[in-house]
């Protein structure tokens, strides 16, 4: 069977289809039971390229091992204020030149729409590493991955959705996979942190409902998927300062909740889960974060194999 995502962008979780993900979650766990010789076929001799204009622990990391871990190498800038960004070089020059160099770029930009931007001038497939409060899709593709291993299956699950939905992209991307599947969504936040309206558009066959509190829907979801406030992406300081703290998930929470109920986060975390949690069974965000690598060496495979 050809394969669906052979020289593909990956700009927008949107873009892809259901059959799509689970190619890509297939592969995935094939490529994470390969022996080391035949894994590091996939992208023998090939090079990914890194942009990122904005930090980055786990997607920067998970990158550049996913692309070692299939026999590939990585170049790119990741500060910078030490390349020729610091002497006023643009953007579309920054991507044209770096294209050039490499056989996949990864791309993570403060500007919503940057990364289907550089998809349109770059030579080679261009994946979106975070664009401002817009999308991650591969972080959307990982938050499923981890839900598919851990409780088998999407479909007919009660996801629950906790913290900024307002500026949170993850959210946004994570919002848009679901919606591929049958699924009921609990959005909840406090009141200034509501998913943006433009969103529900998108998420219109899912199953949502909008809550304040934990308390309301701890007892139904099967997962729970928390985010931290992005202070960053606040436009005013003072309404961050507004809802710093305003929500969090503890040990007492969780007891209300399923016994299988696993716990998710993106990460990085501030004070929204509280490190007693970290033992107990439901919490995951630590193999979820594990994961990315397996997860985005299937991808970069699948990007640049057209066979697999």
């Amino acid at each position: 069977m050809p394969n669906p995502l052979f020289g593909r962008d990956v700009v927008s979780i949107r873009d892809f289809t259901r059959s799509d993900l689970e190619t890509l979650f297939n592969t995935a766990t094939k490529i994470s039971n390969m022996p080391s010789r035949e894994r590091r076929r996939l992208a023998d001799g090939r090079l990914l390229g890194l942009i990122f204009y904005e930090p980055s622990s786990r997607t920067k990391l998970s990158f550049e091992s996913a692309m070692y871990s299939i026999g590939g190498g990585s170049i790119g800038i990741t500060d910078p204020s030490t390349s020729s960004i610091e002497k006023g070089e643009n953007f579309t020059d920054t991507v044209i030149v770096v294209s050039g160099y490499v056989d996949v770029l990864a791309i993570r930009h403060p500007r919503e729409g940057a990364a289907r931007y550089a998809a349109s001038i770059s030579e080679k497939p261009v994946i979106n590493a975070g664009s401002g409060a817009e999308e991650h899709p591969t972080q959307a593709m990982l938050d499923l991955y981890t839900i598919y291993r851990e409780k088998g299956r999407i479909d007919g699950l009660t996801v629950g959705i906790m913290g900024d939905l307002r500026y949170s992209r993850t959210i946004y991307s994570l919002l848009y996979a679901l919606s591929k599947y049958d699924t009921k969504i609990r959005l909840i936040s406090p009141p200034e942190l509501r998913l943006r309206s433009d969103a529900l558009i998108d998420i219109h066959k899912s199953s949502w409902i909008q809550h304040i509190s934990i308390s309301e829907v701890i007892s139904e979801l099967d997962v729970l998927y928390v985010t931290r406030i992005q202070k960053e992406r606040f436009p005013d300081p003072t309404e961050y300062q507004k809802v710093k703290g305003s929500y969090y998930v503890d040990a007492s929470i969780l007891e209300q909740g399923k016994s299988d109920l696993i716990v998710l986060h993106p990460l990085p975390r501030v004070d929204e889960i509280r490190p007693e949690v970290d033992r107990l069974p439901q919490a995951k965000y630590f193999l979820q974060a594990k994961l990315g690598r397996d997860l985005r060496a299937a991808l970069l495979a699948l990007i640049l194999n057209p066979e697999l």
